[in-house]
């Protein structure tokens, strides 16, 4: 699909669906409002899925996209360009921390090649959908032309029709790029109006004339880009890096499906922002998985409306907190699915 039907697929949640998940709620042999965020959960999927129950979010699909950065070039991280490529060789080995989570939760996973420097071969789990070796230097020109930012849209748009296709019933964010909280931090400020200092993180963990720097270079683009957020293509091409635009078609094809999308750390926070921009109603398919401890993650979240699930201070991306939470998505369905009634159980109510 291109970027424009998906835009025009994307509707609002069905009201009905979200009221009759509201009333079933009110009925569980539960005390009302005793689970919290995920009786809300439940209603959003409801909303999404025009359907009260909505369908257990089973099996899981998580895609990683992993791309390089211009930006790498100023110093904003003491990890060099070439470790993007080898732990895309890592997770298609089956050895990184997403693997290990993706075994324990029953998802499959995907590794999508949408912008790393040095070739990648080899892997029935890696899609080779380059679009260019790694981004420009988001501090001297954009990151990238229109057209390449439309077509990592596009690339996630048809990987999430591929994997819905192909049976999932919800979808994961998984990113890896070295330098890429760099860029991630661009948009959420350009979006979202905050300052750089608000929302730039130390990444994986920079000492403090990093971090500094991290935000100047941050300041810089913005004041060279003036990025006007009401043109999100134009913005994400100028700050955005290839997976932060592959996330973020990767959401909008999940919202076109109206398949539920669980929203990993700050670089897919950041590509949740972008979707928004695109289609404010994309929102209805977002699931906050964990709270980052980078803050652009959660000014990025609070933009959006969204609760985090699970907040276990992690900061290593690659969809792993994510996917730590598709057992919490997955209850949030089963109890519309499978609780009793007081009435169907004989049990009083107060």
């Amino acid at each position: 699909m291109t970027l424009e039907t998906t835009l025009a697929a994307i509707a609002p949640p069905d009201e009905p669906a979200m009221a009759a998940a509201r009333d079933l709620q009110s009925r569980l042999t539960k005390p009302a409002g005793s689970l919290g965020a995920l009786e809300e959960l439940s209603v959003r999927l409801a909303g999404l899925a025009g359907a009260c129950p909505p369908p257990m979010p089973e099996p899981a699909a998580i895609a990683v996209f992993a791309g390089d950065h211009g930006v790498h070039a100023q110093g904003v991280t003491p990890w060099p360009q070439e470790v993007t490529a080898q732990m895309v060789a890592n997770f298609v080995a089956g050895g990184a921390v997403i693997n290990a989570f993706a075994r324990q939760t029953g998802a499959s996973l995907m590794v999508v090649d949408v912008g790393v420097a040095i070739p990648l071969h080899g892997g029935d789990n890696l899609l080779d959908a380059n679009v260019r070796r790694g981004t420009r230097d988001l501090t001297v020109t954009a990151a990238m032309t229109e057209d390449e930012a439309r077509s990592a849209l596009e690339t996630g748009i048809s990987v999430a029709g591929a994997l819905i296709d192909g049976g999932a019933k919800c979808l994961v964010t998984g990113d890896m790029g070295i330098a890429n909280t760099t860029p991630a931090a661009a948009l959420v400020a350009a979006f979202t109006g905050a300052a750089p200092a608000e929302v730039t993180g130390r990444g994986t963990g920079v000492d403090d004339d990093t971090y500094a720097k991290k935000i100047d270079v941050v300041t810089r683009a913005l004041e060279l880009h003036r990025p006007d957020p009401s043109r999100p293509l134009a913005t994400l091409a100028a700050v955005g890096g290839l997976e932060h635009a592959a996330l973020a078609g990767f959401i909008l094809g999940a919202a076109a499906r109206r398949v539920p999308v669980v929203v990993d750390g700050v670089i897919a926070a950041s590509a949740a922002v972008v979707a928004a921009a695109f289609a404010p109603h994309s929102v209805a398919a977002m699931i906050a998985g964990h709270r980052s401890v980078e803050p652009g993650a959660t000014v990025a979240l609070n933009h959006l409306g969204l609760t985090p699930l699970l907040d276990l201070g992690m900061r290593l991306g690659e969809g792993t907190g994510a996917t730590l939470a598709l057992p919490v998505v997955a209850g949030a369905v089963r109890v519309l699915r499978e609780v009793a009634t007081f009435d169907s159980a004989g049990v009083s109510e107060k």
